[in-house]
């Protein structure tokens, strides 16, 4: 089992950056694909970006490719997720995920770890 927990969320003006963070508890991290996801209030909560147990693959919601990175240090049990040119539409709380290996990277139903959350807010 592994626990997360998510940090570096804020208030952010349209263009800039913030950078996520999501912190794992457990000497099993390298073994899980990991996942950002995204909810915004009245709506399903949507895939951002996935990345695969060693890091070599990433995966991308058209909606954030080009502008979002994802990456992760597997010696510090860390997962992050890079935002540039930020738009008020990203707008929403960022959860972090642990998947191993069953089910869709691009469904929440494919993570069972969930971390509680950090919100994001980007001003026009």
């Amino acid at each position: 089992q592994v626990q997360l927990v998510e940090s570096g969320g804020g208030l952010v003006q349209a263009g800039g950056s913030l950078r996520l963070s999501c912190a794992a508890s457990g000497r099993t991290f390298s073994y899980y694909a990991m996942g950002w996801f995204r909810q915004a209030p009245g709506k399903e909560r949507e895939f951002v970006a996935a990345v695969s147990a060693s890091g070599g693959n990433t995966y991308y919601a058209d909606s954030v490719k080009g502008r979002f990175a994802i990456s992760r240090d597997n010696a510090n049990n860390t997962v992050y997720l890079q935002m540039n040119s930020l738009k008020p539409e990203d707008t929403a709380d960022y959860y972090c995920a642990a998947r191993n290996g069953y089910g869709s990277r691009y469904s929440p139903l494919g993570y069972p770890y969930w971390g509680q959350g950090t919100q994001v807010t980007v001003s026009p």
